[in-house]
């Protein structure tokens, strides 16, 4: 598993939202400025979270974005496969995403690609928003 840029950038607007005040809209622009964050890719990534229901948006000139859920229910392990999809090294040892691979063969080599799978996506299952706050 590698994370994308996108998958990167949209855990630093969760963690930006997750530091202002429950309720109140974050616009596009403070969340870019404050975490370095092109804004045009921004746009894109929040449309995504928007879709997947993990921030709300808001016109207007008190709009922008909020969570639509606490930081301590946003598993970072949803964001990243919702931006990148498996969280194991290869396909073929994915619990979601499974499609068969050359290494297949190789029982010795997928236990070992296995165990980097269990490990990573138990730590990002079990790890949220507040927890890197």
């Amino acid at each position: 598993m590698k994370l994308t840029t996108r998958s990167e950038y949209a855990l630093l607007a969760l963690i930006c939202l997750a530091r202002h005040k429950p309720g109140e809209y974050i616009n596009g622009e403070t969340i870019a400025q404050e975490q370095a964050i092109p804004q045009k890719f921004l746009q894109q990534i929040l449309l995504t979270l928007k879709n997947a229901r993990y921030v709300y948006s808001q016109k207007g000139q008190h709009g922008g974005y909020r969570l639509s859920k606490t930081p301590d229910t946003i598993m970072l392990a949803e964001i990243v496969r919702l931006f990148d999809g498996a969280l194991a090294p290869t396909e073929s040892v994915s619990t979601y995403f499974y499609e068969s691979t050359p290494v297949e063969k190789e029982t010795k080599l997928i236990a070992v690609f296995k165990d980097i799978r269990d490990y990573v996506s138990t730590k990002l299952e079990n790890t949220t928003i507040a927890d890197v706050l």
